[in-house]
């Protein structure tokens, strides 16, 4: 894969520069250090005393947070610097962005030590097993509070740490927005079958306190978990620990995108937005057989970044109430490329924004899968760079995994990236209809899309854009784990491809062959495994504004998705894709895969089948060439056993381009399959 090799060519490059730079480029100190919007005094001071002494464990944990009515949920963050992890290049964190937030991630892992646990001998659901999880006499219970429901998931020892083997607890179904949790533990077992006692604190919180014990209030904030746990037949004396915790409401995930997006295109009115081109490629069809026409040029947006022009390194520019604002005249230039298909100018082409992988550029656009599937099927697709996680970020991205600090920097970024992209649908889509709008002057022709330029018309100007088609998105890879956010958000785009995709960054990192380049970025900054679970978790805190984890709750409200999934894939994990079709309420093509492909109990449980031919909605298709399962382990497929990476597979195959054209344009999961599991062979 193109960003893979890019990636590992400039790595030790990045890092080098990074750490010559001592990992300390904040944007502008004034945007950094906005306060929250209300700011009583913290509900508590130091570490969570229920497990012992190691901060921040177990994550995620109410203790850090304190009331607050001013949000959804009544709560908001309350990291102090101490709290969090130090980095060994930059020191102590700044806890500003975390504390922004009323809640904790949709999909965050439970962490937490465990001192000679053995799952097999505690009987607790592995990633093969799920269905385990929510037995009557599971190790582990979560909770919904808010509904009484008990929650799925996959338990695992952190693979990569043999000194501190963290318990790492998966939701398999992320967690509901703006909802409280309760979690037990309970009657957990060494390699040999003996019980493993409760950490001394949480023993003492269990049994009776003296009236002046430190311990006391802390045993009272418990009672109502430990109620909840009770009423579910979860007996307190067997238990190791119990806490809760509160996921971040759909305001706090969503809502600096949403008001930028807001802002930005009550700006723009009616009109499409202002852009210039600046070359036209006319190819032979000896030079490429399937491309008449490559449109280079710029768009111009309002930035909402504190630097002006947006460079990699920005942060939000925000205003007192916390919500990014434009700083005065700031204007973001994005680049666009788009390849035009022979076939349009005999038929107008059905508009597609195109989004690229990890770390890559609008270029992607050009590869040949995507142009294969443009002249095939008469699409003209378009790419923007996904700034914030673009080649132009890799040493930003580089710099933030050794310091926390840093992070604001990738994930504020990425979401001026999807306003770039939002801008560059409108564009392809036309002018927003305004029937009421007052009679004026007449627009610059710029401003009413790319049909009016004669870049995107026939020599005799009819246009190469089907005007009446809308605009489709489709991405791969990193395009896919972002793709999910512009179609969550766009007023334009109602369906969507996201190819070899998953959801969760902190889930998908350490199973990611690609990590490996980046790995020692974050050991330079945080050598302790264990604390590295820490930071994977308080990352995506953060990241969830900014890639499909943050939005996949309401992904499918008004919008389709077709997930396309390369079976055993070494770069994205299914098991990351999995969640996300649990979550968005994707349906299955089955059969999914061949029997005995699987080392699953139940293959793909809690993902509902495809019970009908001409299915509409949104699904997931699982497409295998051969390769072995992934481990299961959180640890990357490398190794000659894992055989042949099938990243590269699915959007190679003509079947997989059929059945994303005719879901793109009609919104039907076209059986490519013959009722069989679906195939394809290596692409290379």
């Amino acid at each position: 894969m193109r960003a893979r090799s890019l990636l590992r060519s400039a790595a030790g490059l990045a890092l080098a520069a990074a750490l010559v730079a001592g990992l300390t480029s904040p944007a502008d100190a004034d945007d950094a250090q906005v306060p929250p919007p209300s700011a009583p005094s913290p509900a508590h001071t130091g570490c969570d005393p229920i497990a012992g002494p190691a901060c921040l464990l177990p994550f995620p944990d109410d203790w850090y947070t304190r009331p607050d009515p001013s949000t959804p949920t009544g709560r908001r963050i309350d990291f102090s610097a101490s709290d969090l992890p130090a980095s060994a290049l930059a020191g102590s964190a700044d806890p500003t962005a975390w504390n922004r937030l009323d809640g904790f991630s949709p999909g965050s892992a439970l962490v937490l030590t465990v001192p000679g646990l053995d799952p097999a001998a505690s009987g607790l659901a592995p990633v093969t097993d799920i269905g385990r999880s929510l037995a009557p006499d599971a190790p582990i219970v979560i909770l919904d509070a808010t509904t009484g429901a008990r929650w799925p998931y996959w338990a695992e020892l952190d693979a990569n740490d043999l000194q501190h083997r963290a318990l790492l607890v998966h939701p398999a179904r992320d967690f509901l927005d703006g909802h409280h949790y309760v979690v037990g533990i309970r009657n957990l077992r060494t390699a040999t079958g003996a019980p493993i006692p409760a950490p001394a604190p949480f023993a003492r919180i269990l049994g009776h306190l003296p009236r002046r014990d430190p311990l006391r209030e802390r045993q009272r904030e418990l009672q109502p978990a430990l109620k909840a746990l009770r009423g579910n037949g979860i007996r307190t004396s067997d238990l190791y620990l119990a806490w809760d915790f509160t996921v971040a409401s759909t305001v706090s995930l969503t809502g600096d995108l949403t008001s930028i997006r807001d802002d930005a295109f009550a700006r723009l009115g009616s009109a499409a937005p202002a852009f210039t081109v600046t070359s036209v490629t006319d190819p032979t069809p000896a030079q490429d057989p399937n491309i008449a026409r490559v449109v280079e040029g710029t768009i111009q947006l309002p930035s909402y970044l504190s630097q002006p022009g947006g460079p990699t390194g920005s942060v939000f520019h925000r205003a007192p109430d916390g919500r990014p604002a434009q700083l005065p005249g700031n204007t973001q230039t994005a680049d666009f490329r788009c390849e035009i298909p022979r076939a349009a100018f005999t038929k107008p082409s059905q508009a597609a924004l195109y989004g690229h992988g990890l770390l890559g550029s609008r270029d992607e656009v050009g590869a040949a899968n995507v142009r294969a599937m443009a002249g095939e099927h008469d699409f003209t697709f378009c790419a923007t760079d996904w700034i914030g996680m673009a080649a132009g970020d890799q040493n930003t991205v580089v710099s933030a995994l050794a310091n926390l600090s840093a992070f604001p920097e990738v994930t504020e970024r990425t979401q001026q990236g999807v306003l770039n992209a939002l801008f560059l649908g409108r564009d392809l889509a036309g002018p927003d209809p305004a029937p009421d709008a007052a009679p004026g002057p007449a627009p610059d022709p710029a401003a009413d899309g790319f049909a009016t330029s004669p870049a995107f018309q026939t020599p005799d100007g009819r246009p190469l854009l089907d005007p009446h088609a809308g605009v489709v998105y489709d991405g791969n890879s990193q395009g896919g784990i972002l793709g999910g956010v512009l179609v969550a958000v766009s007023p334009d785009v109602k369906r969507g491809v996201l190819g070899v995709t998953a959801m969760n960054y902190s889930l998908l990192l350490n199973r990611s062959v690609d990590f490996t380049a980046l790995q020692p970025a974050l050991d330079a900054g945080y050598p302790d495994k264990l604390q590295q679970q820490v930071v994977f978790q308080l990352m995506q805190l953060l990241w969830d504004h900014a890639e499909t984890d943050g939005y996949a709750q309401h992904l499918t409200d008004h919008h389709q998705v077709l997930m396309d999934v390369a079976f055993g894939d070494h770069q994205v994990a299914n098991v990351a894709a999995d969640v996300e079709a649990r979550t968005i309420g994707a349906r299955l093509h089955v059969p999914a895969a061949a029997p005995g492909r699987s080392p699953d109990t139940v293959p793909y449980w809690g993902i509902s089948p495809i019970r009908r031919p001409g299915y509409q909605g949104s699904a997931m298709v699982v497409w295998d060439s051969g390769t072995p399962p992934a481990p299961p382990t959180n640890t990357a497929p490398t190794g000659p056993q894992y055989g042949h990476d099938p990243h590269e597979d699915p959007r190679n195959s003509p079947a997989v381009r059929l059945q994303k054209a005719v879901f793109l344009t009609t919104g039907v999961v076209i059986d490519v399959c013959g009722g069989a599991p679906c195939t394809e062979p290596p692409a290379s």
